[in-house]
């Protein structure tokens, strides 16, 4: 085992990393597009000299995007987007194994947990990668003396993206912030396949439930939640669907599904699932009409969707009674049960997205980084997409790992894509 420098860090058990480390490989072995950007980063060292602070959920994917971005050149500093995402072996790995400082332990309180993000901010990063908006939220309201010194930004997820822009309509934004999430091969795959397949493997690995027969319940028909619909239909499920949107909610009726309030699914439900980014989707008024044994699920980044201030005060007792699964006795004899804390229940529950699927939204972490060493000053402070030519790129590399050949436009067909004389 190479011997690296110690590091500052604040990680639960440094003597969990040889289980880290390979599991680090195992999902390096999944992530080809990745690979590759790393074996270029290695010989251009694009990063080289930046300093990052990277607030996202510490697992054996985004272990792989932090090596990527210290091959590139880049000084890596890791704290977690979530109490409950941090895999403790894959931290004690990067610590010990690769001498990256880590600021995460998985089940922190609320104050370890913006201790760890104040940490990453105290290395003075040059660029910050968010998952939910935390560390910039953080550095824009209590840690003002770094922003002199951020270029610019990335962020992961839907969520941290919703607050971003209300940061820049506002005028606050201090630097030009890149959203991974609109990418087209992050949003479409990432939180379609990989929030559909790890969402309901949470809810199994929690519960042990069939699902087939049972009435799932989807708030949100976003594409997280078009991903869980589909996943829990592929194993049976009888899917219900909440929505606001009108023209999303007659999207998930044409797929099949039924459509209904909340308020009428809460009193058919077995399994609840929330993914929508918003506060407070499964009320007390949810609460009190739901059936003995309902689960209850959160896919959404924040454990806000889920009303637990109303559930704790309507249950007269709570106990554990599978890992990551507490019953809450209401005082009429009905139970219902909470997966993960209503935390992400993917990560509090699971391993999170499967390392092929985050292969792809990794990679535009990587290139947007890239882009931005090489651009930052030139742009707004402001919330920008991701440049199609990298989203294409990433697509492009996703085929050629997988061995798949797609068809090229001749010179007359783009000749026609490009007139406006041809007709009938």
């Amino acid at each position: 085992m190479a011997t690296t420098p110690r590091v500052a860090s604040d990680i639960k058990d440094p003597a969990l990393a040889d289980r880290g480390r390979v599991r680090i490989e195992w999902a390096g072995q999944q992530m080809p597009v990745l690979r590759l950007i790393a074996e270029r980063f290695r010989k251009e060292k694009p990063l080289k000299g930046a300093r990052i602070a990277a607030c996202l959920h510490i697992t054996t994917e985004t272990a792989n995007l932090a090596l990527t971005l210290r091959d590139g050149g880049a000084d890596v500093t890791l704290c977690a987007s979530n109490p409950l995402s941090t895999q403790d072996d894959n931290a004690a790995s990067l610590v010990r194994d690769f001498g990256i400082p880590v600021f995460a332990i998985r089940g922190e309180d609320k104050d370890t947990y913006y201790a760890h993000i104040n940490a990453a901010l105290d290395t003075k990063p040059h660029f910050t990668m968010d998952d939910g908006c935390d560390l910039v939220n953080v550095a824009h309201t209590k840690r003002q003396d770094v922003l002199k010194g951020v270029r610019a930004g990335t962020e992961e997820t839907t969520t941290g993206v919703i607050r971003l822009r209300s940061m820049a309509g506002q005028g606050v934004l201090a630097y030009p912030v890149i959203a991974i999430n609109d990418a087209h091969t992050k949003h479409l795959f990432d939180n379609r396949y990989g929030t559909g397949q790890s969402t309901v493997d949470g809810i199994v690995r929690a519960t042990n439930l069939l699902l087939a027969g049972l009435n799932f319940v989807v708030a949100g028909y976003g594409w997280c939640g078009r991903g869980i619909a589909q996943r829990a239909h592929g194993l049976g499920a009888q899917v219900i669907v909440t929505e606001v949107d009108p023209t999303r909610a007659l999207e998930a009726a044409m797929e099949g599904y039924r459509v209904m309030s909340m308020t009428e699914a809460a009193r058919l439900g077995d399994v609840f699932v929330t993914a929508t980014g918003d506060r407070d989707i499964i009320g007390a008024e949810h609460l009190r009409a739901m059936k003995d044994g309902a689960v209850l699920a959160n896919s959404g980044h924040f454990n806000v969707e889920i009303d637990i201030p109303a559930l704790e005060k309507l249950a007269k007792s709570k106990r554990a009674t599978r890992d990551n699964l507490e019953e809450y006795t209401l005082a009429d004899g009905r139970r219902l049960y909470l997966i993960g804390e209503g935390r992400l229940v993917n990560l509090a529950a699971a391993e999170g997205h499967p390392a092929s699927v985050m292969d792809m939204s990794f990679a535009n972490q990587a290139l947007s980084l890239e882009y931005l060493a090489r651009n930052a000053e030139k742009l707004e402070k402001k919330v920008y997409p991701v440049p199609v030519e990298i989203d294409r790129q990433v697509a492009r590399l996703k085929l050629e790992a997988m061995g798949i050949k797609i068809d090229t436009l001749t010179p007359e067909q783009e000749k026609y894509l490009a007139s406006w004389s041809e007709g009938t």
